[in-house]
């Protein structure tokens, strides 16, 4: 049961993500915290996925997400922009999701924006 609304929780997760919060992420993700990228690897578990992030900054130190749209249908949150990952790649249009349980992230997907994974979301 989430008190706190599901898409303020995600934009908190990505806020974490901009900072490159390692704490503030873990802080978020339920035990069994689950990241999926756009090729549909997954990685399980708030322990790998916190090393995860301390990698990916390693590699990526720039690395940004903005969003220009959010809303959400129950517990999982849609978020429309694009990643930032240096001034050779500054335009990176995405598509996340968070599934929201206990005010924690406990899935974080990404897609491509593409119009099918819209359609398959219920975005336009």
């Amino acid at each position: 049961m989430n008190t706190t609304d599901p898409k303020l929780i995600a934009l908190q997760f990505n806020e974490y993500i901009n900072k490159q919060d390692i704490k503030g992420l873990s802080s978020l993700m339920t035990e069994d915290h689950t990241f999926i990228d756009r090729k549909g690897e997954v990685d399980k578990g708030k322990g790998s996925m916190t090393k995860g992030w301390i990698e990916f900054f390693k590699s990526f130190p720039k690395y940004r997400n903005t969003f220009t749209r959010v809303g959400s249908q129950d517990d999982l949150v849609i978020l429309i922009g694009y990643a930032y990952w240096s001034e050779e790649n500054k335009y990176d249009p995405a598509i996340w999701t968070a599934r929201i349980e206990n005010d924690l992230v406990a899935e974080w997907r990404i897609y491509e924006d593409t119009e099918e994974n819209r359609k398959m979301l219920g975005v336009t």
